[in-house]
């Protein structure tokens, strides 16, 4: 577990640290954290994607929302002592108010008591 937060954390922080300076243009004598060349990449995006540069940003932030989602839940479940197999499975459990065994000593009882 230790590996999958290191592993989904490093990226989304250099790409953190990347936006961050690159947008302020706080980028330290280099041309990688310039406001140039930030510009040129969400241009380069937009135009694979086929939309406007401005609009990447903000769908980038909810894609990194919905996997940070995503991996708080794994975390609790592990926390939890489940493992997906048996929250899937509770979740579609079928539940009744008697157990199957009570029902049939149940229904046979009425029938033996028949005349």
């Amino acid at each position: 577990m230790k590996w999958f937060l290191i592993l989904w954390a490093l990226p989304l922080s250099l790409l953190g640290a990347w936006y961050g300076l690159s947008y302020y243009d706080i980028n330290f004598g280099t041309q990688f954290f310039s406001r140039d060349l930030h510009d040129l990449v969400f241009q380069i995006y937009g135009n694979l994607l086929g939309m406007e540069p401005e609009t990447i940003p903000g769908l980038v932030l909810k894609a990194i929302l919905v996997d940070t989602v995503i991996v708080i839940g794994l975390i609790m479940l592990k926390r939890r002592g489940h493992s997906l197999y048996t929250g899937f499975k509770s979740l579609f459990a079928r539940r009744s108010d008697k157990p199957a065994d009570i029902e049939t000593t149940q229904s046979e009882a009425s029938l033996s008591s028949a005349p």
